[in-house]
């Protein structure tokens, strides 16, 4: 499950360095959960072309996340922006919740 999501989010930020085929492929593996039969059925090529396809383009994505690493920086921005929510939420000052504005400001931007 945790390996679908990894793949899902690193189709969301990589997705449009892959040709149109190969991203709906994906699509319909990961987002929509279709089989291999079922993307066979839908673009045309053969089940072990999908498989193919999906491999190639797990491989990709993961060259790309190595190199540039942005899904691994978004993550751990993530993570440290509810690390401080949790902080400052056991604060007790008059300040709290000008600090909870500006993170909620830094989560949208996420």
């Amino acid at each position: 499950m945790a390996k679908d999501l990894h793949f899902t989010l690193l189709l969301d930020v990589y997705g449009p360095l892959l040709t149109e085929k190969q991203r709906e492929t994906l699509d319909f593996y990961y987002n929509e959960d279709l089989s291999l039969g079922e993307i066979s059925e839908e673009t045309g090529i053969t089940r072990q072309g999908v498989m193919n396809c999906i491999k190639k383009c797990e491989q990709r994505l993961l060259e790309l996340e190595d190199a540039l690493g942005l899904v691994e920086r978004f993550t751990s921005l993530k993570a440290d922006t509810e690390r401080l929510e949790a902080a400052v939420s056991a604060m007790d000052t008059d300040n709290k919740s000008q600090i909870i504005t500006i993170i909620d400001d830094i989560k949208r931007k996420l």
